[in-house]
């Protein structure tokens, strides 16, 4: 028995599982293409500040992404998840995304990275934050890694209409010399995003977003579409053109998302499958095999936790994400780049430990269990 906080104030006591977590190792996923976008692993030990350039462990970050290419699913680098723009700033993200890169070559590992401008650190105009997207467009090319282009604090500050994205964006795809997805994150991921494609009506932006894509349909291998609106993601994946796929980043609908309809159906590039890479990939194998029952009954349950994790303010979902990397063994501490460690309640990390336990998330269920003790040793909860 482990004694958790609540919500409420008090304490209650949980029996954790016993039944360890039994991972697998299996080919390519074959009926979806699946990212995972992936947390990093801070330097414990370095002597940093929130202000400071984020200090990596390298050899754990990279671990962590062998993990979830032996699972069978690509990774999605330098994203929010790796704190980008809340930790991780541009300099650690390219080398990041260099690491990564080679890390993904050496195993033949699918990979995509993050294109962004966060390398500009004031106001800055459209020329500026064309040549920010150029540099970084440039060097994810070089790695010989697929594209995702971010949506930009930046351009969101400068651009003054509709007219100002579909310019820098018709530029970006005629420059890049491979098919890119393209990322829609809504503001409830990142308040700086408030009216992306020129305004704040999803309706107005979405018709935005749709006339770039088709204007460069070549140049567009899909979207990622993070609005946490099942809704909208399907009603937008049945109006793109031919050829150009949806990626779900709704991290509260991802199931259903996935499974798909009689019109069609969304791939993944995903947070909550960085902790939950292991179920995951299992549940597509099965839907790889026609049974969409199976791959429901598998993913469902894990919706709970994912709702948990990604609740308001969305944005520090990290946290969660890497408390349970440090549950599951993946890394030796909890600690963040930026201190993000300290951005949710202990009540909220209790009930994602408990959460993940209860799914059978933890392949030694034990360490899970003697890491959230002494966790809640040091805020002082009483055995």
């Amino acid at each position: 028995m482990i004694r958790l906080p609540g919500s409420d104030g008090g304490v209650r006591e949980y029996n954790p599982r016993t039944e360890p977590l039994v991972l697998t190792t299996a080919g390519a996923l074959t009926s979806r293409t699946v990212f995972s976008a992936a947390h990093v692993v801070a330097d414990p030990y370095a002597d940093t500040s929130p202000d400071s350039p984020a200090a990596v462990d390298w050899d754990a970050t990279l671990a962590f992404r062998r993990h979830l290419w032996s699972q069978g699913l690509g990774v999605a680098e330098a994203m929010d998840t790796a704190q980008r723009g809340m930790g991780l700033d541009w300099n650690g993200a390219a080398e990041l995304i260099r690491r990564s890169a080679a890390e993904a070559r050496s195993v033949g590992g699918l990979i995509a990275c993050g294109v962004g401008t966060d390398q500009l650190t004031g106001p800055a105009g459209l020329a500026e934050v064309r040549k920010a997207y150029e540099e970084q467009l440039a060097l994810v090319e070089e790695t010989g890694s697929q594209a995702i282009l971010m949506a930009s604090r930046a351009l969101a500050a400068a651009a003054s209409g509709p007219e100002d994205y579909l310019d820098l964006y018709g530029h970006l795809l005629r420059q890049a010399s491979e098919p890119v997805i393209l990322h829609w994150l809504g503001p409830m991921f990142d308040p700086a995003l408030e009216g992306y494609w020129g305004s704040a009506d999803l309706d107005a932006a979405t018709e935005t977003f749709l006339d770039v894509i088709k204007a460069h349909p070549d140049k567009v291998d899909g979207i990622k579409v993070s609005l946490l609106d099942a809704r909208r993601e399907v009603e937008l994946r049945r109006r793109l053109p031919e050829g150009v796929r949806c990626y779900t980043g709704d991290d509260f609908h991802y199931p259903e998302l996935i499974a798909g309809d009689e019109q069609g159906f969304s791939h993944a590039l995903l947070g909550i499958f960085d902790p939950l890479a292991p179920l995951a990939a299992d549940a597509v194998r099965t839907l790889d095999t026609g049974d969409v029952a199976g791959f429901r009954a598998t993913l469902d349950p894990t919706v709970a936790l994912s709702r948990h994790l990604f609740q308001t303010p969305t944005r520090f979902y990290k946290t969660g994400v890497v408390l349970l990397a440090w549950l599951a063994g993946h890394q030796d501490h909890f600690t963040m780049v930026g201190g993000l460690q300290s951005a949710r309640s202990l009540p909220h990390l209790a009930r994602a430990y408990e959460l993940a336990d209860g799914l059978g998330l933890f392949p030694d269920p034990a360490l899970a269990e003697s890491r959230m003790r002494s966790l809640l040793t040091v805020y002082g909860v009483p055995r």
